[in-house]
């Protein structure tokens, strides 16, 4: 069968003479190549392998109540729901065509949400990242546009296809913003008495913004501007024009708080907020109100947020906490497997999917960005260097890496061959049950710790499993053609999520470093500044499609019940390193040659003196 393997680190992931780690098959395939390949030769999503045969009810949780155990961050309700936007406009029916049937459903992500540029949702998402509309001399806004581009006429050229319009220093394709000087889209950000930039727009800046400028600096500067030109001369005329200004400033500061939670962390821009909340308080009694709401919900996600942080790096701490011998626990019946906590292959993979979920909703849209923010070239200021918040999607990947070990770990651990490969055949069934639910990441955890080299070498164990299911697993996730199998059945799972009847049929969790590759290289793959030194706004666009449609899937909740004493084990229990992981396959299935000879009396040395120095 295949053998692949993959490590996910994020450690460099901005060095320019390799792609990131966290795209597992460098150099295996064009990163430009086409998403679309087809192919059928691969089982649909919601059911791969159960052609003839009853699906398996979902069963009752036996473990609830049954035991004890400590305190778990996976045990309360995901606090991410809390905040969506109350403000969400009426669901559009959209036609969908899936498994050559077309059916007609209501779509429950066409409706606006706080923290996506879709309200212009059309059958192709990409269309809502790109309806700026540019101005026209006929409609209401003019005016606010001339005074935007210094009353510089509007120059317009045909080219092939559509056409290309400049309004002062910001370029227009068919009526979609392609092209701004940093300091027009800054302009565009601000709210007027009679303007509000248009949420995909705003969304897409606040988003990329910090390629080129700190959030802080974009807040000071955005509330300098929507106060400075309220200015007239007259104390009273300003404090009127102010009031009628104060509300959209407001729905544009929740919009930020709402969606970019975490730039608040920053204390500089929560000054920045308590400033203008008190500019507010002058104006505009209902604003303000407004204000202090918006605080109050700004304040209890950062409080969500650093909770769940002491908890991750508590349950970190914990799991790092390793046994001196493992395998002698294991030998003498002490030390629990997966099978002693859980025996059933669809349960585990519920539990699975409730730990991605939570880590994923507390994954910031910014931290994709932030990743390979770098200091960009026209700006020479100093301190430009930031440090890069990505803790939440570290994490994520961590945890990525940590459950391809523990399956790893799961399989080398048994002393006895049969035992092996029953362990090998649920984590087979695990991984089928976690590709039925839409679960693509941990399946290929699953998938990555199963083709680690101390487990594929099993090769007497290997002999007792029956792999059919396996290699169908694996063609799923094959990464040649640029990943095209997994491609299109994450698209199969996205479209039976846009058109579920059912909570578990919403979800839709995608291998994230391929996500995350994916951003990169189109970060790498297109100049964020053109020649003429505007910001190519097109790359903003694409960069905001591919991160809104990760926001949609992350604010899915979890419906199935949750076991604590599973969810504890899962995050807890102690794995072997990649020495010892080949330590304890030399230990189950002995060395075949010298080489692997030399390398289990190298292990045995290096990790009996690393032992004694702790």
């Amino acid at each position: 069968m295949t053998r692949f393997r993959l490590h996910s680190d994020l450690s460099c992931i901005t060095s320019e003479a390799t792609m990131p780690p966290t795209t597992p098959y460098a150099g295996k395939f064009n990163s430009c190549a086409s998403y679309g390949n087809n192919n059928n030769n691969h089982p649909q999503p919601h059911s791969p392998y159960r052609n003839g045969t009853a699906p398996k009810p979902v069963k009752e949780n036996v473990y609830n109540g049954a035991y004890s155990a400590a305190e778990n961050p996976y045990d309360i309700p995901q606090p991410h729901a809390s905040y969506r936007s109350s403000s969400v406009s009426s669901v559009t029916a959209k036609e969908h065509h899936y498994n050559g049937g077309c059916a007609v459903s209501e779509n429950p992500y066409s409706s606006t949400q706080p923290h996506s540029p879709r309200q212009h949702s059309t059958s192709c998402p990409a269309r809502a990242y790109r309806h700026t509309t540019a101005p026209s001399s006929s409609s209401g806004g003019s005016s606010e546009q001339s005074s935007r581009s210094n009353s510089v006429a509007a120059k317009g050229r045909r080219y092939g296809h559509g056409v290309t319009a400049s309004y002062g220093e910001m370029c227009y394709h068919d009526n979609s913003l392609v092209s701004a000087s940093l300091e027009a889209l800054i302009q565009h950000l601000v709210p007027t008495v009679d303007y509000y930039p248009d949420r995909s727009y705003v969304f897409t800046f606040l988003l990329s913004s910090r390629l080129f400028l700190h959030p802080y600096e974009l807040m000071t500067r955005v509330c300098h501007l929507c106060v400075e030109q309220q200015r007239s001369g007259d104390a009273l005329l300003d404090k009127i024009r102010f009031r009628e200004v104060a509300p959209k400033l407001v729905q544009l500061l929740t919009e930020w708080t709402e969606t970019f939670p975490y730039d608040f962390r920053d204390e500089r821009m929560m000054r920045c907020l308590k400033d203008m909340t008190h500019h507010v308080a002058r104006g505009d009694e209902y604003s303000w109100r407004a204000m202090q709401q918006m605080t109050q919900r700004l304040i209890k996600r950062l409080s969500a947020l650093g909770q769940y942080e002491e908890a991750v790096a508590a349950l970190n701490a914990v799991a790092t906490e390793r046994p001196a011998s493992l395998k002698s626990k294991q030998a003498s019946g002490q030390r629990s497997d997966v099978m002693s906590v859980c025996d059933d292959p669809f349960v585990l993979a519920q539990q699975l999917t409730h730990i991605e979920l939570d880590r994923l909703s507390f994954i910031g849209p910014e931290e994709f960005i932030q990743t390979f923010a770098m200091k960009d070239p026209l700006e020479n200021h100093k301190g430009f260097f930031r440090k890069r918040k990505t803790s939440n999607l570290e994490a994520y990947v961590n945890w990525f890496n940590r459950l391809s070990y523990m399956v790893a770990t799961e399989i080398c651990m048994p002393v006895k061959k049969k035992h092996r490969a029953r362990i090998i055949e649920f984590f087979i069934d695990v991984a089928q049950e976690c590709f039925n639910i839409g679960n693509f990441n941990s399946l290929m955890a699953i998938i990555t710790g199963m083709n680690m080299s101390p487990v594929a070498r099993l090769r007497k164990t290997w002999s007792k499993v029956n792999t059919d299911k396996f290699e169908i697993l694996e063609h799923q996730m094959d990464p040649s053609s640029n990943f095209s199998n997994y491609r299109t059945a994450l698209r199969g799972a996205t479209q039976r999520s846009e058109t579920a009847h059912s909570s578990q049929e919403k979800i839709v969790i995608p291998f994230f470093s391929l996500l995350i590759k994916d951003i990169y290289f189109l970060n790498e793959g297109c100049a964020s500044r053109l020649t003429n030194g505007h910001i190519n706004f097109e790359k903003l666009w694409e960069l905001a499609k591919q991160v809104s449609e990760f926001l949609v899937w992350r604010q899915v909740i979890c419906p199935f019940d949750r076991d604590r004493r599973i969810l504890q084990y899962l995050v807890t229990t102690p794995v072997f390193s990649e020495d010892e992981l080949h330590l304890a396959s030399y230990e189950s299935e002995g060395p075949e040659n010298n080489m692997e000879k030399d390398s289990r009396r190298s292990l045995r040395s290096s990790l009996l003196h690393r032992e004694n120095r702790s």
